[in-house]
């Protein structure tokens, strides 16, 4: 989340990718080994990635961004436009036909290092080819109100793919409070092999908000919300949902699930 006039993303200087057994050595004298992208034990050899980020709302190759209308397929660049936070899922469960399946969520804080959150979900040791309906795309968040003090964080997914590689795998964030737009977050994570496993830690730099809206969020559970894009060659394959929660009192753990498949 970032402002409503900053349109440039600075998500980071890097772009790597660490194919599954290359580069290892040279991850090992850096200080990074592969053990530390090892969830739960059972996944190894995991491959990197650390996105950049790019200048948002531009058509790509001279294209031409017209209104959207239902039943078009959903573009980035329609999803740039969007002046909202969705009411609608704008993709079904089944176009994720990648089997990208998320086994572990994590938020840091990159100045102190403090993990804020870490959800890991179970997965089998070996990847399916069975592709299993998402049915939790959304998910509710509460923090403390010291996360809006924050000014960077980084945000660790893992995941597996199936048998089909991923080509400019893309995933787009839109915050919102209320009908206000916070920022637009724009990760290009690129190429994913077939049958992989792979992680990649997503640079958010946060917005120096005005003492009244972090008051009004405050104040405002779950009225903070995004919504998370996953693109594959500009087809929209996944769309998730999320609301925040930053009042001191948390009812219940920090993090809450919810079967909707709407």
């Amino acid at each position: 989340m970032e402002s409503q006039e900053e349109t440039t993303v600075e998500n980071g200087e890097e772009e790597c990718h660490t194919p599954n057994g290359e580069g290892r050595e040279e991850q090992e004298e850096d200080g990074e080994t592969d053990e530390e992208m090892v969830v739960d034990g059972g996944m190894e050899d995991w491959n990197g990635f650390i996105s950049g980020g790019r200048v948002l709302g531009e058509a790509e190759d001279g294209e031409v961004v017209s209104e959207w209308r239902p039943g078009e397929p959903v573009t980035p660049q329609h999803v740039l436009q969007l002046d909202s936070y969705t009411e609608e899922y704008l993709c079904s469960p089944e176009d994720n036909i990648y089997n990208v399946n998320f086994s572990r969520f994590k938020i840091r804080d990159l100045a102190s290092g403090a993990v804020i959150l870490d959800i890991k979900k179970n997965s089998p040791t070996e990847i399916q080819e069975v592709i299993e309906l998402d049915t939790n795309r959304f998910i509710q968040y509460h923090f403390s109100p010291v996360f809006l003090a924050l000014r960077e964080i980084g945000a660790t997914l893992e995941f597996t793919v199936g048998s089909r590689a991923l080509n400019r795998f893309r995933l787009i964030e839109r915050h919102f409070f209320k009908n206000l737009l916070l920022k637009t977050f724009d990760f290009e994570i690129g190429f994913c092999i077939p049958h992989s496993r792979n992680t990649c830690e997503h640079i958010y730099r946060l917005p120096e908000l005005d003492p009244d809206t972090v008051e009004e969020m405050i104040s405002s559970p779950f009225e903070t919300r995004s919504d998370s894009f996953y693109f594959v060659n500009n087809k929209l394959i996944m769309h998730h949902k999320a609301e925040y929660s930053f009042s001191p009192q948390r009812d219940r753990d920090n993090v809450r699930e919810y079967g909707n498949s709407q």
